[in-house]
């Protein structure tokens, strides 16, 4: 305490002011001092281990500042500086992989995340739509449609009521509704991103579209302008750094014309160029400003908007920037709208970062719109003018995939909401999709270990390399113990980026890192990751992704007991989702390579592994001892997959030698864990090992998904699940907060949380999105529902995080980790509600040439 309460201190009093509820230093100490709190009962605890373990926030708190002011990158995970909970973002702009801008719900554009895993929160005040209103040939109306009033431009007319606005958003789109006061004029700015289930090339492209439709109330016609002005760069320190500029063009191709202004940001690493742009119509009309001070009053802008309703549309292009100097443009699209008429007007807002480098510096990526639109940093027009003739298409297959869901009136209104609004992170995740070169071969991505992977470079080459951060704070790409929850969205909806994932970890598994690097918990050396054992994550986007794996530095995950199951699980699931039998094919040998090494942890060859006696997987500050519901339930849905891979693939020597495991498992974990009700945290016997653990049933919730929770492939007794499930309803749902806040993650029998780690008594979104899908797959439909919806009314109304949607949060409105991977898991409820409905697949298919043993 002596160490904790000062760092306690110190970061508490950071926060205060910035709305930050998040104790983040205490996650860090609790890898030490609450683990501590586990086997040894109060004032019974070794001087040597009190030593031991507040070494590790000490050794945090020097890697920190050597991390950040001597190397100046960013933590992994900043404990000491968490983001600043705002509670402004609406819905993200962009496709998957190119990089995201946000629009918050009163029409700021206020988070940037244009290089990979980087983000800027920064509303930039002169990033604004404006209206214009004329009757007669006068000015009657002109407002910049935001409700600040800002320090600078303070020619324009700000500070529209937001009594008149009202913001809608399911993802892709969102909708921003004002009422003009006074005028009888009702503007609605409808924005689409091309996030397309299943399509792989307008999905990536790093484009958004404001289609305002206006709707003319008065007796006489009205000619309407719309501008939309931007800054050139992100509102960071770099739009200063001189040398940015800005050109107006045109682009007309198939007999569609777009006009508008391109913004080129020329820093040293990762140069981009933004596009603003309308199209031109008949009827519509298109002008410009290609360079104006967003620092100073903007009186230039302002009346020479106010004299026509038009803008001057000077030809050639800006000087480049000053150091110091920051620039912007404005484009604006007019139409005459007849008394109690209708019209439309469209724009884009478009970005072109085509090639990027991570922090090393080390290799130049493409990124996945390239193979469409180059990679020369000049396709924004092309890309301004594609976006602008294709919305339409777009909104008709988003509605399409949507519909079915959203006039389902059995499914509740939340629940379509959370659905839908939770795939924000699949875009901006800090989330990368890259190009192989083509002139990559297989032994550049396999390594020397890599042989045996066929269709490696087949996959990559056609889909490209996926990457999403575990979240926002959490720095670090394809957290795979993670994405064991959130992979569902991809699987349903993009399956070959699962696909294309899965062959990325594939090919760590069978290689090896033999660096050493000394790990933060217990302050051991090890090497950065063993053959034949699942990575943590692929990479720091401040290093070098899928060259330098595992970047978390808390523990050597080499003994982590979760992340070898989680990749065989979710070999079967996908090929069960998507009889890609080439890719089971290439999996299989990968599968026994990390079961094998799984295998070590069964120490008394009763057929079931046992936790290490620390925080060896997901729950990371959560210390587990001997057989474990959590780690043991999800081997023996591993043993049983590979049961059915080996039979689906013939091979009978494996399918009985896991059969006979399967067997031995199942006895011993009934045994050793159920315990009448449901089945207990652990089986040390220690004062915490009878919690019950809100997601006790992990295993059986990827069994149910794959079809495989019945008949001969029954793991874990129906009658057990169901009582566990209904224990967990009852106590960790109902008893926690007047059951409005989802499942705590643990819970004594006596219905007080358990307070023994900083874990186990949060409530963890994603976990709780699976646990609901179990709940349904289960026929326990009311109850999965009841308990999804707290968290649902917890994040997006209560706390106001729409967007940034945390990993955890507690009954007191303390949370972590804002924008985070693990409720994209969400989707598993989809499926389980398909499965319900008869919509899932049936049960795999043998691939041909093959048969049953």
């Amino acid at each position: 305490e002596a160490v904790e309460r000062p760092l306690m201190r110190r970061y508490e009093g950071a926060a205060q002011g910035r709305g930050v509820a998040a104790d983040g230093w205490r996650v860090c100490l609790a890898h030490s001092f609450e683990e501590l709190r586990q086997p040894y009962g109060a004032g019974d605890v070794p001087l040597r281990d009190v030593l031991r373990h507040v070494g590790l926030g000490l050794r945090y708190f020097r890697w920190w500042i050597k991390k950040t002011r001597i190397e100046k990158k960013s933590a992994f995970i900043d404990l000491l500086c968490a983001v600043p909970l705002q509670q402004i973002y609406g819905c993200p702009l962009g496709g998957i992989g190119g990089g995201t801008i946000t629009r918050g719900w009163r029409g700021e554009f206020c988070r940037w995340q244009l290089n990979p895993g980087l983000y800027h929160y920064e509303t930039v005040i002169a990033n604004q739509f404006t209206v214009c209103l004329r009757c007669k040939g006068q000015t009657i109306y002109q407002q910049v449609l935001s409700l600040e009033r800002p320090s600078s431009l303070q020619g324009w007319n700000w500070g529209y009521c937001g009594h008149y606005a009202f913001y809608h958003a399911l993802y892709p789109r969102a909708w921003l509704v004002y009422e003009l006061p006074g005028q009888k004029v009702v503007l609605t700015c409808r924005q689409v991103s091309p996030v397309i289930p299943h399509d792989y090339k307008d999905s990536s492209l790093p484009v958004g579209v404001f289609i305002w439709e206006v709707e003319n109330g008065r007796d006489e016609d009205v000619e309407v302008s719309i501008m939309f002005s931007l800054q050139n760069g992100t509102g960071a320190k770099e739009d200063r750094s001189g040398g940015h500029w800005n050109e107006p063009f045109t682009f007309q191709r198939d007999g569609q014309r777009v006009a508008g202004v391109l913004l080129h940001h020329c820093p040293a690493v990762n140069p981009f160029t933004l596009a603003i742009s309308a199209r031109e119509k008949a009827g519509t009309a298109v002008t410009h400003i290609t360079a104006f001070n967003p620092t100073g009053l903007g009186r230039e802008v302002w009346q020479d908007l106010l004299q026509d309703g038009r803008l001057d549309s000077p030809t050639g292009k800006s000087r480049p920037t000053e150091k110091g100097e920051v620039t912007a443009a404005a484009v604006c699209a007019s139409c005459r709208v007849p008394a109690h008429g209708h019209k439309t007007l469209e724009l884009a807002l478009a970005w072109d970062m085509p090639c990027v480098h991570f922090g090393s510096k080390e290799k130049l990526h493409l990124r996945r719109y390239t193979r469409f639109f180059g990679s020369e940093g000049n396709a924004a027009p092309a890309l301004s003018h594609y976006a602008l003739t294709h919305y339409e298409e777009w909104e008709r297959k988003i509605e399409a995939w949507q519909n079915p869901i959203l006039e389902n009136s059995q499914l509740p209104s939340w629940y379509k909401s959370a659905l839908f609004n939770e795939l924000y992170f699949l875009t901006d995740g800090g989330t990368i999709w890259m190009e192989v070169p083509p002139d990559c071969c297989a032994e550049d991505l396999q390594g020397p270990a890599g042989a045996g992977l066929s269709h490696l470079l087949p996959v990559l080459r056609e889909y490209g390399r996926f990457a999403y951060l575990e979240g926002q704070e959490y720095r670090m790409y394809n957290t795979y113990d993670v994405h064991f929850y959130a992979s569902f969205a991809l699987i349903m909806l993009w399956p070959k980026l699962q696909i294309s994932l899965q062959y990325d970890i594939a090919v760590t598994v069978v290689n090896e890192d033999v660096q050493p690097r000394q790990y933060l918990m217990g302050g051991q050396t090890a090497q950065v990751k063993m053959k034949n054992v699942v990575p943590h994550d692929i990479g720091d986007p401040g290093d070098e992704p899928w060259q330098r794996v595992n970047a978390y530095l808390m523990h050597d995950t080499a003994d982590w007991k979760d992340l070898n199951l989680k990749f065989v699980l979710q070999v079967y699931r996908d090929y069960y989702l998507t009889r890609d039998s080439l890719y089971l094919q290439d999996m299989w040998p990968v599968c026994q390579a990390v079961m094998e090494s799984e295998l070590k942890f069964d120490t008394d060859n009763d057929g079931l592994i046992e936790n290490g006696g620390f925080a060896d997987q997901t729950y990371d500050a959560w210390v587990v001892h001997g057989a474990s519901a959590y780690c043991g339930g999800l081997w023996l849905a591993a043993v049983c997959m590979m049961c059915k891979m080996a039979e689906v693939l013939g091979d009978t020597e494996i399918q009985q030698k896991y059969l006979d495991i399967l067997n031995k498992g199942k006895e011993a974990f009934e045994r050793m864990l159920w315990n009448g009700k449901y089945y207990n945290y652990d089986s040390s016997g220690s004062d915490t090992s009878s919690s019950i653990m809100s997601d006790q049933c992990a295993g059986q919730w990827f069994l149910g998904a794959c079809g495989l929770d019945q008949g001969e492939f029954e793991v874990f007794p129906k009658s057990h699940v169901l009582s566990a499930l209904r224990t967990i309803f009852e106590k960790n749902v109902l008893g926690f907060a007047g059951g409005a806040m989802g499942a705590v993650n643990g819970m004594r029998p006596d219905g007080v949380p358990d307070t023994s780690s900083v874990q186990s008594n949060e409530v963890w979104v994603g976990v709780v999105y699976s646990l609901a899908a179990t709940m349904i797959q289960e026929g326990m439909v009311e109850e999965g529902f009841r308990t999804a919806e707290g968290c649902y009314r917890t994040v997006w109304e209560r706390l106001g995080m729409a967007f940034q949607t945390p990993e955890a949060y507690r009954e007191k409105k303390v949370y972590r980790s804002l924008a985070y991977m693990r409720p994209l898991s969400i989707w598993s409820m989809q499926l389980a509600l398909e499965r319900r409905a008869g919509q899932a697949p049936a049960p795999a298919q043998l691939p041909q040439g093959h048969s049953h043993p």
